[in-house]
């Protein structure tokens, strides 16, 4: 089988696995990119694999530079890819891009145990203990902007005060009420006809 075929074959083997998962995103027919752990999770990490012309005779090749991945250390970066790529030396020649990304999801705290958790909190932190303790101002709140239309169609509904005049919406529930009592007269009068 040429490399192409194996390629379609596997594509379309992805398309239907991944079906409907979120974590998982097609860029072009070659390059997918699959989120190992939930969008939340501080240690939640982005795979990028791309298949060269030749795949799977050769080896994919494997990215972690999105931008989603900024918050993961390089050293743990590196790590991750080293592994991925024992994995890949082991399952060159077949086809692999699935069994890369169960691999990952399988190993993921593994991967990221010396990944610290709160990177993004530590900072704020260092940064309000140089800072005396102010109180935050209030924010005031934008009034919503009606065009002269709309201000004259509101002022139209309602009266001097600025509220809905008594009643304003009883319409709809006075038309059911009547479609009901028409359809119980039918009912009744229907009913009254048979048993003469």
């Amino acid at each position: 089988m040429a490399a192409n075929e194996d390629q379609e074959m596997e594509l379309e083997a992805l398309r239907s696995i991944y079906e409907g998962d979120l974590c998982f995103r097609e860029l072009s027919p070659v390059s997918f990119q699959y989120r190992i752990g939930e969008s939340g999770d501080p240690k939640a990490f982005l795979i990028e694999v791309s298949w060269p012309e030749t795949y799977p005779q050769t080896a994919p090749v494997i990215s972690m530079d999105a931008f989603f991945n900024n918050t993961i250390s390089s050293a743990i970066k590196q790590s991750i890819l080293d592994k991925l790529m024992v994995e890949v030396e082991a399952n060159l020649g077949t086809a692999m891009t699935y069994t890369l990304f169960e691999y990952a999801k399988d190993n993921k705290e593994v991967f990221m145990e010396n990944q610290p958790v709160n990177t993004v909190t530590s900072v704020s932190n260092s940064i309000s203990i140089g800072t005396p303790d102010v109180p935050p101002s209030k924010k005031k709140e934008k009034k919503e902007q009606l065009s002269k239309t709309q201000k004259r169609k509101l002022a139209d509904k309602t009266d001097n005060k600025g509220e809905l005049p008594r009643g304003w919406n009883w319409v709809d529930v006075i038309k059911v009420t009547c479609v009901k009592i028409k359809f119980h007269y039918f009912i009744f009068f229907f009913f009254f006809l048979e048993s003469w």
